[in-house]
């Protein structure tokens, strides 16, 4: 309990304030612990930056995955995941913080989080394929079209953190996935028939 209060304040504090400005101090103080107990879980503040955004992400992808599952499965289960993440930006608004500046303050943790976004997405398109849900791309494709699945991803959050109003933020999410149903489900779902393989 003491641990995932040190890594909740962590998030939050981060959220706030950035990685540059989470102090131990600060991070001790709001999971209500004294000082000297962050060192009886983590080494120092870089081992806990570490776990940060495995540990949000984790919470993240469970929230969307409950979301999702009750969807029909394939692409169409994909266009809600997208959705629930944009709700998800929206809902936690420091979430967009903690995953970006990751990349240069924790980048072992940014790899991480990424490497369990990319395995979901495989599995998911894997089994979307041999269920005749979308068209069969060659491994090398299902890397590439993953990465930029979460390009758009990336940027459609970017615009919804830097929106002033709640209802602006709704306006780009609700933009932002009918733009990804168009553009996913022209090029990966339209005419599926086991005779037409995109695995050049």
């Amino acid at each position: 309990m003491t641990r995932d209060s040190l890594l909740n304040a962590g998030c939050a504090v981060v959220a706030a304030e950035g990685y540059a400005a989470a102090s131990i101090a600060k991070i001790a103080d709001l999971a209500g612990v004294a000082h000297g107990t962050f060192y009886n879980y983590f080494e120092d503040r870089q081992a806990l930056f570490d776990e940060l955004l495995p540990y949000e992400g984790l919470r993240m992808r469970d929230q969307i995955e409950e979301i999702a599952r009750n969807a029909p499965p394939g692409m169409q289960r994909e266009f809600v995941r997208f959705e629930a993440f944009l709700n998800y930006v929206i809902e936690n608004e420091g979430f967009y913080r903690v995953l970006y500046e990751a990349e240069i303050f924790a980048p072992g943790a940014h790899r991480a989080h990424m490497d369990n976004i990319v395995n979901g997405y495989k599995r998911t398109f894997h089994r979307a394929m041999d269920e005749n849900r979308m068209h069969r791309l060659a491994p090398r494709h299902v890397e590439c079209l993953i990465y930029q699945i979460l390009g758009m991803r990336a940027y459609a959050a970017m615009q919804i953190h830097f929106a002033g109003e709640v209802s602006e933020k709704h306006a780009i999410r609700d933009a932002a996935g009918e733009t990804y149903r168009l553009l996913i489900g022209r090029s990966l779902l339209e005419n599926v028939t086991p005779d037409s393989p995109m695995d050049a």
